[in-house]
């Protein structure tokens, strides 16, 4: 029995050509893109730093997990973090909305 298999175009010169195009393309966007996103961030950060702004204060709690799974909150000793606001992590402070999102709780 002859193997039959069903007529398939191939692929032309251009089609390769065009598909490691689009691959390149895309590796270059996804390699490029964050860096400069990052880098684009602290820009913006540094002159709002420099202005005086771009940092605020927000009062967090420490927490503790227990055995059960539970959380374990102590409100009693509320902290003072300083925050940038910020997409990212800049200059050793966490992104206001990440702390928000969080909760103001720092799991110790």
């Amino acid at each position: 029995m002859a193997d039959v298999i069903a007529d398939e175009p191939e692929l032309t010169e251009r089609g390769r050509r065009r598909i490691l195009a689009t691959i390149a393309a895309a590796l270059i966007v996804l390699v490029g893109v964050p860096p400069l996103l990052y880098g684009g961030d602290a820009l913006v950060l540094s002159r709002r730093m420099a202005r005086g702004g771009g940092r605020e204060t927000l009062t967090v709690y420490f927490a503790t997990r227990l055995k059960s799974g539970k959380l374990e909150i102590f409100t009693d000793r509320p902290q003072s973090e300083v925050c940038v606001r910020a997409l990212f992590p800049h200059f050793g402070y966490r992104p206001c909305w990440y702390v928000r999102r969080t909760g103001n709780v720092k799991v110790i």
